[in-house]
């Protein structure tokens, strides 16, 4: 059933690519640095499935795009740290603004 929107799988996706990304940061940030991007991304996939799930949606939607928000300052960070290539970080900022654009038009049909 959650593969039914679209925003479920496109976290997935972007999920499975920050996991693989952070195993392959410096030693000395894997327990900092890439356990925190892991963590907030995991919790923005916990948000997805409980937005699915819930009646109340406007008040998580939000709650998402703040994560999402920390997110993308996190990911600038590690492309900053150069943890990612320019490559990369093109690649991950766009499916991340992608995101906050499918959960906004989610408040919007949501809100009325």
């Amino acid at each position: 059933m959650n593969e039914d929107y679209p925003i479920f799988v496109k976290w997935l996706s972007i999920l499975d690519w920050l996991m693989d990304r952070a195993e392959s940061f410096p030693k000395s940030v894997r327990f900092t640095v890439s356990s925190r991007l892991v963590n907030l991304s995991l919790e923005i996939m916990d948000g997805i499935i409980e937005l699915i799930y819930s009646r109340n949606k406007a008040k998580m939607i939000n709650q998402a795009n703040l994560k999402l928000e920390k997110l993308r300052v996190l990911i600038r960070i590690c492309f900053k740290r150069r943890y990612l290539s320019a490559k990369q970080y093109e690649y991950i900022a766009e499916e991340i603004n992608e995101s906050g654009r499918m959960l906004g038009g989610w408040k919007k049909y949501e809100t009325g």
